[in-house]
């Protein structure tokens, strides 16, 4: 499965990240390429450690329980997916600075490896292996790029 300790996939990645314009018009959904690029680096920072979100209550964590072997398929995330509070952009931030930050990140956290993944369990499934968030940034990167036809 493409994760982004798997250096094919996060070059595949990168390229597509390099391919997106300031003008890049969304095929879906309410953000714009800066927003998204935004969202993603906020993304980046909870699997990074540098942030994290409060565990949901008692249903977000049933809920949660059910639907990550769904998530974590090979399946690529479906078209308007919610989206936590805490991840929506409502700011239009700089296109180059953002897009310069989505890079850097990744790369911070390749090459950090599975031992530099966070310990604190993630907001809707709880605790995730380093494998896990390796995937679920890939999947997610991977639906915002194609959100923008990257």
């Amino acid at each position: 499965m493409n994760n982004l300790f798997n250096a094919d996939d996060v070059s595949g990645i990168l390229a597509r990240i390099e391919n997106l314009s300031p003008d890049a018009h969304k095929e879906w959904g309410k953000m714009n390429v800066k927003q998204m690029l935004a969202h993603c680096n906020a993304s980046l920072d909870t699997a990074l450690g540098l942030t994290f979100s409060k565990r949901l209550g008692l249903v977000g964590r049933l809920f949660g329980k059910l639907m990550k072997p769904s998530f974590f398929s090979k399946k690529p995330f479906p078209k308007n997916s919610a989206t936590d509070k805490s991840y929506i952009i409502a700011t239009n931030p700089d296109f180059d600075m953002e897009k310069a930050k989505v890079v850097a990140k990744i790369k911070l956290f390749t090459e950090g490896g599975p031992e530099n993944c966070p310990k604190n369990p993630h907001a809707f499934f709880g605790a995730l292996t380093p494998e896990e968030w390796a995937i679920m940034q890939w999947k997610h990167l991977d639906h915002h790029l194609r959100q923008f036809g990257a």
